[in-house]
């Protein structure tokens, strides 16, 4: 089996802030735990309103999924509209797909106000149909989402789609404008230093190890760091909820994530392969992803396998994913994969992002692949009502639901036949 280069092709574009030296602090009013997207984010929001904060990260800034993404900012959830609105009714489903619009915008905005150099960029998303009868079903969608939440979307029959990419395999596909594409290492060292900016501290190398609620109803933060009391506490941990939140993380699969990058390809094939440079995802359960880097390098990346990152895990994935994305690009066939890594997605047992309150704490997590911009837009909403203002989040009014018959404790020993399933579905829908 070939040895790929295990590296994260972002990162090497990016420089980390470095996080505040020193002591931690004896209090603060707001304690996070988690430096990615959501924590960063809510940091930023809640500094610039007065507020002393402290962002506590095990590792370093952006380390877990905010750097080892696609780096794409979609529009909408996970799970369709006609799902949604079946589960939830058709208002609260307007709600929450305007969120997910909103949440875009708020990223371009973010980026605009701090300068943040990220190569951000409203090249739209397409979906492309693996079966006919996924095909079929886009004209459907497109149909309920311009008439129930007045946004349109542009139907690309097979005959059409060579306008869109470079590849024969596909039935056609369905293009949203609205998204965008960014560098996501550039875009979370943004956010840190905007947040640093603002006067929020952020402290690399300090796991949270548990967090209790005190007399005064203060919450008290033990790390390896030392302790911190906090007024409040917001948990921005997502794939790597850990049990300092025990009843969190017993809501919270994590699931790997995996990606591979060639060399920069000649700026004629990579026009050939991806015409409109959109962020481009398939119609699978088991998914595959792929978009072309500002550097003209194909990043193609999947649910290769679904236990969380490791050596054993990221070689393997690399494998597979070279070989499909292959099968999608034949003109690939003879070029060098420079970079291969993994990381940890947040999936809930519903496939839906949550935010709210669990044992006191405030929390935002469970964004199943859309978390560049949901998590920004969660992080900062979360902030906005931890000072006092309205609580205008869809997401925090609906069910969180565990494990059936709570048979799960935060190891997900059922990811294998989860994994399989999946492949069942693609194979029969």
């Amino acid at each position: 089996m070939t040895r790929f280069n295990e590296s994260n092709y972002w990162l090497g574009t990016a420089s980390m802030p470095t996080g505040t030296s020193g002591e931690l602090p004896s209090r603060v009013d707001v304690a996070i735990i988690g430096a990615g997207f959501t924590g960063l984010s809510a940091a930023r929001t809640l500094a610039k309103a007065g507020a002393a904060v402290a962002v506590l990260e095990a590792n370093s800034v952006g380390w877990g999924a905010s750097s080892r993404n696609g780096g794409m900012v979609l529009t909408g959830l996970k799970l369709d509209p006609g799902t949604l609105a079946n589960r939830y009714g058709i208002e609260t489903t307007r709600r929450m797909y305007s969120a997910s619009l909103v949440s875009i915008d708020l990223v371009e905005q973010i980026v605009r106000e701090e300068n943040i150099d990220c190569n951000f960029s409203r090249c739209g998303h397409l979906e492309v149909a693996c079966k006919q009868s996924h095909f079929d079903c886009y004209a459907r969608s497109a149909e309920v989402i311009a008439k129930q939440f007045n946004h349109h979307l542009r139907i690309v029959r097979r005959s059409q789609l060579s306008e869109e990419i470079g590849s024969g395999i596909y039935f056609g596909g369905m293009v949203d404008e609205t998204s965008a594409g960014l560098n996501p290492a550039r875009y979370v060292s943004g956010l840190a230093q905007s947040a640093l900016r603002a006067g929020a501290a952020i402290y690399e190398n300090a796991r949270a190890l548990q967090i209790t609620r005190t007399s005064g109803r203060d919450f008290q933060v033990k790390t390896n760091r030392g302790d911190l009391f906090a007024r409040e506490v917001l948990i921005a941990t997502s794939g790597y909820t850990s049990n300092a939140t025990p009843n969190l993380q017993k809501k919270i699969i994590p699931i790997g994530s995996f990606i591979i990058t060639t060399e920069p390809l000649p700026h004629s094939l990579a026009r050939e392969l991806s015409p409109r440079n959109r962020m481009i995802y398939d119609s699978k359960h088991y998914l595959h992803y792929y978009r072309l880097t500002p550097d003209n390098r194909m990043l193609f990346g999947g649910r290769a396998a679904f236990f969380p990152e490791t050596e054993t895990t990221i070689q393997t994935s690399a494998e597979i994913l070279r070989r499909d994305m292959i099968k999608v690009f034949p003109q690939l066939r003879d070029t060098k994969i420079e970079f291969a890594w993994g990381g940890t997605l947040d999936f809930c047992f519903d496939t839906m992002p949550h935010a709210g309150r669990s044992d006191g704490m405030y929390y935002a997590l469970g964004y199943a692949g859309h978390g560049v911009a949901m998590a920004t837009y969660l992080g900062t909403k979360i902030a906005e009502t931890i000072s006092g203002g309205p609580s205008e989040i869809p997401f925090a009014n609906i069910a969180f639901p565990g494990a059936p018959l709570e048979l799960y404790n935060g190891k997900p020993w059922f990811l294998p036949f989860a994994g399989a399933y999946y492949k069942v579905l693609d194979w029969i829908s």
